[in-house]
């Protein structure tokens, strides 16, 4: 970039920052609407909403509250919870297509559990930004499906500047690929299906025999009495063994296993393993989930829909637009993606995804809260964020319109009570 274009967008940057001044987090923060959409209870009409502390602390109707003297106040046509993004490689990927921002994938082995996204996730990458000036303020996000095991996911919130600030959870997930991404060419394994399914089949075998040591170990080094520990094995530790560490902890369920599974016979693959190592487990994209409506009901797993518009070739070239609405008939847990694309931006804006979700079967209320509370609740957070209430973070999306019109914009967003650029503020 030349020094003409840095002054530029340093101008630009600061002019934005006038224009939308960014409030602290203890600063109160009122936020006025023709109409709130709670996603928890019904909508509520000529609404404000109070902010302190980084926190919601009171909502209703306008005539009804009292702005404290001081506030920052913000008026929308509409305000929705923030968006929770399910399913992003955001902060690991970033905006545009250069090595330096792509470490969402590390392909020097087909099995790498280990890797966390802590590790790999920026903070302050540009793409971050985006999709928060759009709505969106938090994401579930990590290691890229192309890998039989490519690495761990993080929850975070769409600001900060080091993981640390910005982090929910760590290590929520362990991502895992069944398709053609996935599997190697030559000689190198996985070249087939079978040979997938085996190589994570043995590395799960693996970890259960490193519980049974650990376990072990421990439980004969406990002390009998006070003065000194009784065993007549000494049952020393096992050599720690990360890769295994985090199976562990997918065993004990304390980490989801994410499955990227497009075809109905990756998707039966994939639920067949659950069943045999009694673990949860997420579909990842399921493009094909609407011809298996009834296997993915009866075991009780959660589905990360692919994005509506993803593009349809390839293992996703039988995907429906009715797949959301089906999934809601039917009972199954799911929540709307962003995904990863391999080009420029890198990742897709669940508002408009689930806008189209709306057009093809899905109620407006239900599209909305598959990218708010749905993904809360999938991810554990959901006494944090997903829906306007008392006592929850003051994460806002506000809009000049109906959200799910195209022309609509976002003109303005609130993240732990603090106030940033919307799209239409840029």
């Amino acid at each position: 970039m030349n020094r003409k274009n840095i002054l530029r967008n340093v101008t630009l940057a600061g002019l934005a920052l006038l224009s939308f001044a960014q409030g602290r987090a203890d600063d109160v923060v009122v936020v006025k609407a023709k109409k709130i959409i709670t996603v928890s209870g019904k909508p509520i009409e000529n609404g404000a909403i109070v902010c302190k502390g980084g926190k919601i602390v009171s909502v209703g109707d306008v005539a009804s509250l009292s702005i404290p003297p001081g506030a920052i106040v913000k008026e929308a046509i509409v305000v929705t919870p923030g968006l929770i993004d399910v399913r992003t490689c955001v902060g690991l990927s970033g905006i545009i297509n250069v090595d330096h921002d792509s470490d969402q994938l590390e392909s020097s082995s087909p099995l790498q559990p280990e890797l966390r996204a802590t590790d790999a996730y920026n903070a302050t990458e540009e793409l971050v930004e985006y999709i928060r000036s759009f709505g969106v303020t938090t994401i579930h996000t990590g290691h890229a499906p192309g890998e039989l095991m490519s690495g761990q996911t993080i929850v975070a919130k769409t600001i900060g500047n080091s993981v640390e600030e910005s982090l929910l959870v760590d290590g929520r997930a362990v991502c895992a690929t069944l398709a053609e991404a996935s599997k190697k060419s030559g000689k190198q394994s996985p070249g087939t299906r079978g040979k997938q399914m085996a190589m994570l089949r043995t590395l799960m075998l693996e970890a259960v025999e490193y519980r049974k040591k650990t376990s072990k170990a421990t439980d004969n080094t406990k002390t009998t009495d006070s003065k000194e520990a009784v065993s007549k094995d000494t049952g020393d530790l096992p050599p720690r063994n990360l890769r295994l560490e985090t199976l562990v902890e997918v065993l004990d369920g304390k980490k989801a296993l994410l499955i990227t599974a497009d075809r109905a016979q990756d998707i039966a693959s994939a639920l067949r393993f659950a069943a045999e190592f009694g673990i949860s487990i997420w579909l990842d994209s399921a493009a094909e989930a609407h011809t298996m409506i009834p296997q993915i009901q009866a075991s009780k797993v959660t589905v990360l829909l692919h994005p509506s518009m993803a593009r349809a070739s390839g293992e996703k070239a039988n995907l429906s637009f009715e797949t959301a609405s089906l999934l809601r008939k039917s009972g199954i847990p799911f929540a709307i993606q962003g995904g990863f694309e391999p080009y420029v931006p890198k990742a897709r804006v669940v508002l408009f995804e689930a806008a189209v979700a709306a057009a093809h079967g899905l109620s407006r209320e239900d599209a909305i809260e598959s990218i708010t509370l749905s993904p809360a609740k999938i991810l554990g957070i959901a006494d944090r964020v997903g829906s306007i209430e008392v006592g929850k973070d003051a994460d806002l999306a506000l809009y000049d319109g109906d959200p799910f019109e195209y022309t609509t914009h976002c003109v303005g967003v609130i993240v732990n009570g603090k106030v940033y650029n919307g799209e239409s503020s840029k």
